[in-house]
């Protein structure tokens, strides 16, 4: 089990240090090292996943930077997207799940090599038409209700390309925004367990929680002694790396 809490405060110090992919790692942690169900690890990291989240947005929201009404413009679709992608999992298999969380692994690295970026002092984009940043966050919501991701590394470019907004603001909207549809995919999940005679733990939960917002607490004070763009190309590295693991395991229980 200590592998597991070393995982955990990966996920966090991942989380303080990139501001997004942390959480990409809480499924197959709890999936590999604790030795979960597919799904019941799906519910415990929307929960995990979550709560981190809410805990790291504070100091954003103390220096003003969560914009309410992008949240509210995003997230509120978002909500109801992973509460329809929590649904939609009594209707695909765990292998099949963990094949949409393989691809994900493989489009977050992607953006890892390649962020979404705006020079200090240049324009910020022009934010686009309500509906496209909603439909937006409904179908990230969806796909953060099926899989049990929090979606950083894709809602933080949505924010800057769609929302319009600074690199910061959208790192600090981006936690409002994950934490708030993170639960709410918890929420829909919990049918989905009861039909299957699964429970979450919350012992576990709790656990990776507190370590968890450790972590992000130590990534963030050690974040600027280190060069991020070494850092996100290692970890995209990492992730086509777990990323092609999980095919192998799981792409010949489809046939």
């Amino acid at each position: 089990m200590i592998l597991a809490w070393m995982g955990a405060l990966v996920i966090g110090i991942t989380l303080g240090l990139l501001g997004s992919g942390g959480s990409i790692l809480t499924v197959p942690v709890l999936t590999y090292l604790v030795g979960q169900e597919i799904k019941v690890a799906i519910a415990g990291s929307l929960m995990i996943v979550g709560i981190i989240s809410l805990f790291s947005v504070i100091p954003y929201a103390r220096q003003g930077l969560v914009k309410w009404r992008t949240v509210v413009v995003f997230g509120v679709p978002g909500m109801v997207g992973a509460m329809a992608g929590a649904w939609g999992a009594h209707f695909v298999s765990d292998a099949a799940q963990m094949l949409v969380f393989a691809s994900l692994l493989i489009i977050a690295s992607y953006l890892m090599f390649k962020p979404v970026a705006l020079p200090e002092g240049a324009a910020v984009p022009k934010e686009r038409a309500v509906a496209n940043i909603a439909l937006d966050g409904l179908v990230v919501g969806a796909v953060t209700g099926l899989v049990g991701v929090g979606g950083g590394f894709l809602i933080i470019p949505a924010l800057v390309l769609l929302g319009g907004l600074s690199m910061r603001l959208a790192v600090g909207t981006s936690l409002m925004i994950i934490a708030i549809k993170s639960f709410a995919g918890f929420v829909g999940y919990i049918p989905v367990l009861e039909a299957l005679n699964l429970q979450v733990d919350w012992h576990i939960i709790g656990i990776f929680s507190v370590i968890g917002i450790v972590g992000g607490w130590l990534g963030h004070k050690i974040s600027s002694r280190i060069n991020q763009n070494t850092l996100k190309q290692g970890f995209a590295v990492f992730l086509v790396l777990m990323g092609a693991f999980i095919l192998y395991e799981h792409v010949p229980t489809l046939f």
